[in-house]
């Protein structure tokens, strides 16, 4: 007997409500996919998620009360199995740091929100991510494997390693024996080895392959 799909439940949230039944109406026709509500506010959107812990929040990201940003960190951290995909009018480098440091999974300009917003949401319904085509490869690459060292003990959206983790993974799959990847990040060799234990337990790898078959897949080397 099959068993019906549980619908994809997606909380739209935008202070103009022209804009959320632009959303509405270009998600309402998708198979599988349900609005679960709709916010005017940030705040109206962690009250919604709290209650209803929805798949996805698509998110404005100039808002009253509490901005898109501040709001994606809050519902990530009230349902982190809740994704959240920006909205905006305005493109820049800084803003998609910012969206992927609170942790947010996607990002589509308004402008392009006809063409791009539907592949958007099937790429984070497959639980991968979804940059603005304004974004080249190498600069999504940049913010994904590159973030700045603020943030470089912490976790990456979609990837269980810290920052600090994968640049260890990808030297080591680069080929770097433990005391050349300790030099190029300067810290000590033993210091290496440690994270590289921790890696292959925490990634359950039974091998150093499984380390080298995860670093091609997540695009952290070259194939």
């Amino acid at each position: 007997m099959n068993v019906a799909q549980k619908p994809y439940r997606v909380l739209v949230v935008d202070d103009h409500d022209v804009v959320r039944r632009g959303v509405r109406a270009l998600l309402e026709g998708q198979p599988g996919v349900e609005i679960y509500s709709e916010a005017a506010t940030g705040t109206e959107a962690v009250e919604h998620v709290k209650r209803g812990k929805p798949d996805l929040v698509i998110l404005d990201l100039t808002m009253p009360e509490m901005n898109g940003l501040e709001a994606a960190r809050v519902i990530r951290e009230a349902s982190p199995q809740t994704d959240v995909l920006v909205l905006s009018m305005h493109f820049s480098e800084e803003i998609a740091r910012e969206v992927l440091r609170v942790g947010a999974r996607g990002y589509v300009l308004k402008s392009d929100a006809n063409t791009e917003l539907l592949a958007a949401v099937q790429r984070l319904r497959q639980g991968k991510s979804f940059f603005t085509s304004r974004l080249t490869a190498s600069m999504a690459d940049l913010f994904v494997h590159g973030v700045s060292s603020s943030t470089a003990e912490g976790q990456i959206p979609g990837l269980p390693l810290t920052q600090r983790e994968l640049e260890i993974v990808r030297l080591l799959a680069e080929g770097k024996s433990n005391k050349e990847a300790a030099a190029s990040i300067g810290v000590s060799t033993r210091t290496v080895e440690s994270h590289r234990n921790h890696i292959m337990r925490k990634m359950k790898f039974a091998s150093f392959s499984d380390l080298i078959r995860f670093a091609l897949r997540n695009n952290l080397v070259e194939p």
